[in-house]
């Protein structure tokens, strides 16, 4: 079979030929239609991931055929006994597991879901990283319900896409920041009522003017932009913090977040019985992924040329023929 593999870091992936995978106790074949990129894929290319081990086949998240059943596979590996948080063994799919950047893949059949009736391939590739990221974020730490106003930021990556989207579906109230004027303006037109450019002199003064204090704030970057989230949170707020994109925080006042009564939470991809959950949420409130752009697999590294320049408004997806 033809896959995208990384043989050394700094350096494209390169489309080849290598075994194909073998089936074995529970262990299923997955023709794969398509795979998404998260910037998990390109941080591996970088060296800026853990645990590196070369060569391997990158990609989490992929939708393939097993006979006539279309599914989507959950990039989980070894989550552990505890819900709550994963275990030392943890693991995600694309990195010690080979990865989805390729024709066929060896799965454990536990790992296999049903598709989203609703999708199509290249849109059921999009939801397994980002959509479980978001969905712990959302729905299982901060647990948004439709009285609630919320804040997401860094709108235009799947994750925070994914989760704007399940905020809405609760019905509650959306707002969301980014540096892009044309990614708010897209932004909009998902439902979200307001935005704000946090490049902006002040904007979480603005910001709090037009739409006061937000009871769910959602956030990538960190760094030292969070001490405005903090800022913008109301008393009582559920801050909840999936990435690390702009560094550690600096100079955070602890007084805003006691006296506030501030729940300041991390979260990172979600348990098994959440993979679950989440696809059934998705069903249920019909949500449709969004796709900036599809290209074939083997122009994989003009995909990741495309994450690394951060124009994107929603998921990069390869397309998969075999």
């Amino acid at each position: 079979m033809k896959a995208l593999v990384l043989h050394e870091l700094h350096a494209p992936l390169r489309f080849e030929s290598v075994p194909d995978p073998a089936q074995g106790d529970d262990i299923q074949i997955v023709k794969l239609q398509a795979a998404s990129l998260n910037h998990r894929d390109l941080w591996i290319t970088k060296g800026l991931y853990p645990g590196i081990i070369l060569p391997t086949i990158l990609g989490s998240c992929g939708c393939g055929m097993i006979g006539d059943r279309q599914v989507v596979i959950n990039p989980n590996i070894d989550w552990g006994d505890e819900p709550k948080v994963q275990s030392a063994a943890f693991h995600i799919l694309g990195l010690k597991t080979k990865g989805t950047f390729a024709e066929q893949i060896a799965i454990p059949t536990d790992r296999i879901h049903d598709a989203p009736v609703h999708f199509s391939a290249e849109e059921s590739a999009t939801l397994p990283l980002s959509g479980l990221t978001a969905y712990r974020a959302t729905m299982v730490k901060a647990k948004i319900e439709k009285t609630d106003k919320v804040l997401i930021s860094g709108i235009g990556g799947g994750v925070a896409l994914f989760a704007a989207q399940f905020a809405l579906a609760t019905g509650a109230e959306v707002w969301a920041t980014s540096s892009s004027i044309s990614k708010l303006v897209m932004a909009t037109k998902l439902g979200i009522v307001g935005t704000a450019n946090y490049k902006d002199a002040d904007w979480s003064k603005g910001l709090a003017a037009k739409a006061g204090l937000f009871d769910v704030i959602i956030d990538s970057a960190a760094g030292d932009g969070f001490n405005d989230l903090v800022k913008l949170a109301a008393p009582a707020a559920r801050i909840v913090i999936y990435g690390g994109g702009a560094g550690k925080i600096n100079q955070l006042n602890p007084q805003a977040i006691f006296w506030k009564q501030l729940n300041i939470m991390g979260s990172t991809m979600g348990n098994d019985e959440e993979f679950s959950e989440m696809l059934s949420f998705v069903n249920q409130h019909k949500i449709k992924p969004v796709i900036d752009e599809v290209f074939p697999l083997k122009e994989g590294n003009a995909a990741l040329q495309k994450m690394q320049e951060a124009s994107q408004f929603g998921k990069i997806v390869l397309r998969i023929e075999g």
